[in-house]
């Protein structure tokens, strides 16, 4: 569990660290070129190419997640067996409020 939280922490910092790197380098003049494109055309860059690393990122932890083993990964015995009795309780009222409606209109 703590491997998937792992990579989920460091994909969602290279989420924000990217494209705010991106922004302050074309802003800052870093990125050789960037001083001879007017200033509309710096904005319209840098946001694409923000954009687009925002997408890299997300592409890459999804890799990383499609390439996880799935035996790895077992449902809480617990967690599921409260889930099942929840979804019983859920469906005996319905069947009993069905059976009154029916009663009534007869």
């Amino acid at each position: 569990m703590m491997g998937v939280m792992r990579k989920f922490c460091i994909a969602s910092l290279f989420m924000w660290i990217a494209p705010v790197a991106i922004l302050y380098g074309f802003n800052h003049n870093l990125f050789p070129g960037s001083t001879q494109l007017s200033s509309s055309s710096l904005t319209l860059v840098s946001g694409l190419l923000a954009v687009l690393s925002v997408n890299v990122v997300i592409v890459f932890y999804i890799y990383l997640a499609l390439k996880e083993p799935l035996a790895k990964h077992e449902p809480d015995s617990g967690f599921v067996a409260e889930a099942k009795a929840s979804m019983k309780q859920i469906a005996q009222p319905e069947n009993e409020e069905s059976h009154q409606g029916r009663d009534k209109q007869e």
